[in-house]
């Protein structure tokens, strides 16, 4: 667990740092409420100390911009003050914050509210990583995909660059589960989201997309870039095999790809790779088809 403690006296912040050096393995500290808003937005803390008297932001301007930042917004801040005002406790708390500590610090007192305060952040942490896996293939669900996609594509706006979108289906799925049962057909689904993801970079988001659809998020590449992804992907899902009784299944995919440069907005983009994928499938499945067909998709397929 990392802290970032925000305070602009020097006496306070080494104060605070050693009565917690045993709380947590990382402490960061920053002087004044400008310097800890650049400091949250590097480090990513776990939690924020943040001193409400300070000169150059106070401590509600300071959680203001934290909660309104949404890569901040979830990370829990406890005031610390010295005074015991219940005005100020209560426009702290509307603000967003979790806690309260008057200064001087008490120790124990200010050891047991962080303990509280990062509990209730890996309970929260666990319940968001819950909500955005699915639970059969543990890839990133259709939640976690769009999230990551609209920020994608407020990145690319903002500052430009390429970004594309894959759209995947399992071939004649509705196949293997008339005809093997449906354990066999979660076994496939595993196996194959397994054989997509390991085909990924580090920066792309491979998800399943729902039923036997699979989609990736792919920044920084353009529709040709997203197409050779798309190709290492069919090809990795067609080496899949499955072995019930003396039967060895194996499975194709076929891919659909578009870049964000032809669409005018994300449920664009994943509606042109939609219509990119039936026209894979209608192609004759086991193929990557591209959008408008600005890019030939590699490897002699689509």
């Amino acid at each position: 667990m990392k802290i970032l403690i925000i305070d602009d006296n020097p006496d306070d912040l080494e104060v605070a740092k050693s009565r917690l050096a045993r709380e947590c393995s990382e402490i960061v500290c920053a002087d004044g409420g400008v310097a800890g808003l650049e400091a949250a937005r590097r480090e990513r803390p776990d939690l924020i100390l943040l001193d409400l008297d300070m000169p150059d932001l106070s401590g509600f301007d300071v959680c203001r911009a934290l909660k309104a930042d949404p890569d901040l917004c979830m990370i829990p801040v406890l005031f610390l003050s010295g005074t015991g005002a219940a005005e100020e406790k209560v426009k702290g708390l509307d603000l967003g914050a979790v806690d309260y500590v008057t200064k001087p610090f008490d120790a124990f007192e200010l050891r047991a509210r962080v303990r509280a305060a990062l509990r209730t952040k890996h309970l929260q942490d666990l319940l968001i990583e819950h909500a955005h896996i699915d639970p059969l293939t543990g890839l990133p669900n259709r939640r976690a995909l769009k999230e990551r996609l609209q920020r994608e594509w407020a990145r690319v706006q903002r500052y430009e660059g390429q970004l594309s979108f894959i759209m995947a289906d399992i071939d004649n799925f509705k196949r293997i589960n008339d005809a093997y049962g449906h354990h066999v057909g979660d076994l496939m689904l595993q196996k194959v989201a397994n054989a997509i993801a390991e085909s990924c970079r580090q920066i792309d988001l491979p998800s399943r997309f729902g039923g036997d659809e699979f989609a990736i998020v792919v920044p920084g590449e353009t529709v040709s870039g997203a197409a050779h992804l798309a190709e290492r992907c069919r090809e990795a899902v067609a080496k899949v095999v499955v072995t019930v009784a003396a039967d060895a299944l194996r499975t194709t995919a076929s891919f659909g790809v578009a870049d964000a440069a032809d669409a005018d907005s994300p449920e664009e983009l994943l509606q042109q790779a939609d219509e990119a994928l039936y026209r894979a499938k209608n192609a004759g499945r086991n193929q990557v088809e591209c959008h408008e067909d600005h890019a030939a998709a590699p490897g002699g397929h689509g």
